[in-house]
């Protein structure tokens, strides 16, 4: 047994200018950029939450064209995985700590460690 959820959505943007493109989508949301960010954090911008259940929403620089994906968290990655695979999705590579995964339809989305505060109370749960 394993549980999952939304855990947010991630802004993919082929730029060179990460802070022009966290800023466009700051203003554009009315959300204010994350003061823990450092500057060695290069590829990603995140956003800060006025909920700690909320979902996790941040701006993360690309090769790839840009396109928004979102994230699902899990306390089993790998179960996780496994049962997303069953539902027709493929296994694309696995970065660091989370898998990257294709919808049937060809979304790209990530399996990612769960974070939210509300994880363990509101999840769904699988057998």
């Amino acid at each position: 047994m394993h549980k999952s959820q939304l855990a947010g959505f991630i802004i993919d943007c082929k730029t060179d200018d990460l802070d022009a493109a966290a800023d466009f989508w700051a203003a554009a949301l009315g959300f204010k950029r994350d003061a823990a960010d450092t500057p060695a954090q290069t590829s990603y911008v995140h956003f800060e939450k006025n909920d700690p259940n909320g979902l996790h929403i941040e701006v993360q620089k690309v090769s790839h064209e840009s396109r928004v994906h979102i994230d699902i968290e899990s306390d089993d990655i790998e179960a996780e995985v496994a049962r997303l695979e069953k539902l027709g999705a493929k296994r694309l590579k696995k970065i660091e700590t989370w898998v990257v995964m294709e919808a049937p339809t060809g979304q790209r989305f990530c399996v990612v460690r769960a974070k939210r505060g509300n994880f363990a109370t509101e999840a769904n749960v699988w057998k």
